[in-house]
């Protein structure tokens, strides 16, 4: 007969909870990752402890999920404060809905790993499967990661070979090694970590390539997103851009961040002209809203030298529910039901997909990533190798203390895994330049009008993780999951 955990139900959620809510604390802008790395290994210990019931060891693993999402998710509160007279009553369930929500991953996998002969190996392997998986499902949310932890430390240049989920395994490894009780496990933790610190620390010591020629101009307009549509507001912001974009000295390229044209293109005659004359010869890219026919696109456009589009790019990963309503145009096609449907203007269209434009001599080629893209690491694989990764958003909608840092982070984390410079550019902050190594080169402060001129730093060869993706980490799981069947020897005396 299963025996009952000797702590109730009620003191083992709160505890799951607190353990859960304090990991949190590793993710940006705290990036306190040994707080985090004790709480989980706490939260673990309290999983374990329910080895004989394994719904209790899912009970505290969903609630201690719990905790950590809606600490680190916070953030989703503040899109619904922009217009709060109408969507504030929305947040708290929003926040409780995705957090909850998202800890059914950990959930299922302590479930899971309470069946096998070695648990705690389980429970490392499954919840960092899990946190693969969650990356991909319902065209996922691989936000706030366990690996994202050691982003600002030189363990995550790791991520170079074995990418973010792999090193979400190497926290849940550490966190269960110190969770265990065996001093030999906490030494082989602790070990290993250092081992990992330690070829970081080698890495970032490494001679990079010299910086390319071409000189970039970043340009945060900071615009408030109250006011950013607002008709008597949007020359106030085009003259910002304006502005930044025809001071001297003249760069080689000029960036505005996602959606900065506060006008539709399409609709303003001799825009496209003015803007060419602010530029002065430099190539111009820029974020704006574009209609074609009764479709709405979220897209990106280059202006070369010449003043003429050059180029296009439309965002292919929408955010459900905040750019268009999942088969929206499905219900519109088949039940009228025409507040859903993209095509009415109820949301953007996705476009084809990602794709590298090429700037020849004005610029090398490069990749965008327009807001929410930049969270996913498949993203990032086309068949052609950029110089350089181009991320436009705008991240007021994400408030002042926590969601846009965390976004910019795992912008950084993007330039570790694909061995290029990661170019940012933000409406309100954080609008930077990080190497092929992840270091940061240049920003700017966040909440204010500026622009930023920085030398384009050059890519390095191509990285483990870019030529073969999440295939060494499958590996890593599939015999992390094959050790965890492998049953305990018995001691006979």
């Amino acid at each position: 007969m299963a025996r009952r955990p000797q702590i109730s139900r009620w003191r083992l959620g709160l505890s799951s909870f607190a353990a859960g809510a304090i990991a949190a604390f590793g993710q940006a802008p705290f990036d306190l990752w040994y707080l985090s790395l004790a709480a989980l290994a706490v939260l673990f210990m309290l999983i374990l402890a329910q080895v004989k019931t394994p719904r209790f060891a899912a009970f505290a693993a969903w609630i201690g999920g719990a905790g950590y999402f809606c600490a680190s998710l916070s953030w989703l509160i503040s899109p619904f404060l922009v217009e709060a007279d109408t969507y504030a009553w929305m947040a708290p369930f929003a926040l409780l809905i995705m957090g909850f929500g998202l800890a059914l991953f950990w959930a299922l996998a302590a479930w899971a790993a309470m069946y096998l002969p070695r648990p705690a190996i389980a429970l490392a392997v499954l919840l960092a499967a899990a946190e693969l998986a969650r990356g991909y499902v319902l065209t996922g949310f691989p936000w706030a990661l366990l690996g994202h932890i050691w982003i600002e430390t030189p363990v995550a240049q790791l991520a170079a070979y074995v990418g973010p989920s792999g090193l979400a395994l190497l926290t849940t490894a550490v966190a269960v090694g110190l969770a265990a009780g065996k001093i030999w496990g906490r030494a082989a933790a602790a070990l290993g970590l250092a081992a990992f610190w330690a070829g970081g620390v080698w890495t970032l010591n490494q001679p990079m390539p010299a910086d390319t020629p071409f000189t970039l101009r970043l340009v945060q307009p900071n615009a408030e997103q109250s006011l950013k549509w607002d008709a008597a507001q949007a020359q106030v912001f085009y003259d910002r851009l304006i502005r930044a974009t025809s001071a001297a000295p003249r760069p080689n390229i000029v960036i505005w961040p996602e959606t900065a044209l506060p006008y539709l293109q399409e609709q303003n005659d001799g825009i496209t002209a003015d803007m060419a004359r602010a530029a002065n010869g430099a190539t111009l890219i820029y974020g704006r809203q574009r209609i074609e026919g009764d479709r709405a696109y979220n897209s990106l456009s280059v202006l070369n030298t010449a003043g003429k589009d050059a180029a296009l790019y439309d965002k292919h990963h929408l955010v459900p529910f905040g750019e268009y309503i999942p088969f929206g145009d499905f219900m519109f096609n088949w039940f009228g039901l025409t507040a859903f449907a993209s095509q009415l203007g109820n949301g953007y269209t996705a476009g084809a997909g990602p794709a590298v434009i090429d700037l020849g001599t004005a610029g090398g080629k490069f990749l965008p990533l327009i807001c929410y893209e930049a969270v996913f690491p498949q993203d990032l694989r086309t068949d052609t190798r950029p110089d350089w990764l181009l991320h436009v958003t705008n991240d007021a909608w994400f408030g002042t203390l926590t969601g846009p840092f965390q976004h910019a982070a795992q912008s950084r984390l993007r330039a570790i895994e694909q061995g290029l410079p990661m170019v940012r550019v933000a409406n309100t902050g954080v609008t930077a330049l990080y190497d092929a190594r992840g270091r940061l080169r240049a920003d700017l402060p966040f909440g204010q009008e500026a622009h930023l001129d920085t030398v384009l730093p050059s890519p390095l060869p191509v990285t483990p993780y870019a030529r073969f993706g999440e295939g060494p980490l499958l590996l890593l799981l599939l015999g992390g999951f094959a050790l965890a069947f492998l049953r305990p020897k018995r001691v006979r005396y």
